[in-house]
């Protein structure tokens, strides 16, 4: 199992080139499974779920390569319409092959998701729209065969809770269905809108990506096409946290200012001047951070769950109290544990965190437990005085590619082990 050593305290300087959006790359790799012909998926980075994704595709029988930062996908040869558990539970975003291998083939089996432990976070909103959409499921033992006999048809479809995964199986599903389908409460993430255009390259007919109804119109077939992956806008939180957690001028290259709004508003608040142009963000922090804004995580355009532990890093060598309330997943304060042992001071009770800001954190050996608690782990070790021992490291590397390379040109002390 891999390491990091973080010797901390040092200041960050010069830019770095965002990755491309890992919660874009997983959905637009499973709807290359739709298309005929060849898809080539530029700025798809180079992580372990992406890996998990193409081991899938092949197992499905695809063609899977890559050149550069490119991945090449030629699903033409699909002969399986299962995906075995022992591949379903390297990635948490799994589930989303259902909607594609259910359009692809008209019937897929699985098991459920694995991934980081987040808490509950059930697949009923997936499983119901795609009965709307005319699939019969079954459900035993862990197993889940979808099956549409009929082929699937357009329907009105309103999701209780705007869930991303849910939206994306959708419309996956019925971008070659018959007929229409309206989807009211979507989900409005970047990462769909991303999916969207991927798709209507490919020959879909999506309208409304991005707002909170999206109609689809189906068509009979899809092909492959060229896509850039949007920048990851978490990596790019990661990295602005980093910045004023140390104290350091940083500039972002390959940024979408309207992807980070709700983001940048928190930072501006503690204290930290940014400014956005032509793709690039300065990020220059004060000598020490203002306490922050309360922070409660929403669906977007509200604040993202998965920047909430790398903002809260930052906020423990904030100056006052910082609040966080986590109206997402259950489990989602399982890095606070750790950030204690660096010397934070954090309460929790049920979905709330209090941060009481320290002038300084220490060293220390910690562990991570999930991917975005990774992240927090690292951002905090350094700014911590001495040398801390991160282990868990597999889980950053879910969503982070060459992560210590990258702080390491940035001036940072982090040596992989």
């Amino acid at each position: 199992m891999s390491k990091y050593l973080v010797n901390g305290g040092f200041r960050l300087c010069g830019s770095a080139e965002l990755q491309g959006a890992k919660n874009s790359a997983l959905p637009i790799l499973a709807a290359s499974l739709m298309c005929g012909g060849e898809s080539v998926i530029f700025n798809c980075p180079r992580l372990s779920d992406v890996s998990a994704a193409a081991n899938i595709l092949r197992y499905l029988g695809c063609s899977v390569r890559r050149e550069g930062d490119a991945v090449l996908v030629n699903c033409d040869a699909v002969c399986r319409e299962d995906i075995p558990d022992s591949l379903m539970r390297e990635m948490r975003g799994s589930v989303i092959f259902l909607g594609a291998l259910l359009s692809r083939n008209g019937r897929a089996v699985m098991t459920f998701p694995g991934g980081c432990d987040l808490g509950p976070r059930p697949i009923d909103l997936h499983l119901k729209a795609l009965k709307s959409l005319g699939a019969q499921i079954k459900e035993r033992y862990g197993v889940i065969e979808c099956s549409a006999p009929n082929g699937l048809s357009g329907a009105k479809i309103a999701l209780s809770f705007p869930s991303v995964g849910a939206t994306e199986n959708i419309i996956l599903a019925a971008s070659t269905a018959k007929g229409t389908t309206t989807l009211t409460n979507a989900a409005r993430e970047p990462e769909i809108v991303d999916l969207c255009e991927f798709l209507n390259k490919a020959g879909a007919k999506i309208y409304g990506a991005g707002e909170g109804v999206i109609v689809i119109d189906g068509v009979k077939s899809l092909s492959g096409v060229n896509h850039t992956v949007i920048p990851d806008r978490i990596v790019a939180a990661t990295l602005m946290s980093a910045a004023a957690a140390t104290g350091s001028q940083l500039v972002l290259e390959g940024v979408i200012q309207s992807h980070l709004n709700a983001v940048i508003s928190v930072f501006e608040e503690s204290g930290c001047y940014i400014k956005c142009e032509m793709g690039k963000m300065l990020i220059k922090p004060p000598e020490r951070l203002s306490a922050m804004p309360m922070i409660r995580t929403m669906p977007y355009p509200g604040f993202p769950t998965d920047a909430q532990a790398v903002l809260m890093s930052a906020a423990c060598l904030g100056k006052g109290t910082s609040v966080f309330v986590e109206n997402i997943f259950e489990n989602r304060y399982k890095h606070v544990g750790e950030l204690l042992r660096l010397g934070a001071d954090i309460r929790v009770e049920n979905k709330v965190a209090v941060v009481n800001g320290r002038e300084k954190l220490y060293a220390a050996e910690v562990e991570a437990r999930d991917l975005r608690g990774a992240a927090a782990l690292v951002v905090a070790a350094l700014a911590a005085e001495g040398e801390s021992e991160i282990s868990g490291i597999e889980y950053l590397e879910r969503g982070y590619e060459d992560f210590e390379l990258l702080l390491s040109s940035l001036g940072a002390k982090v040596k992989r082990i």
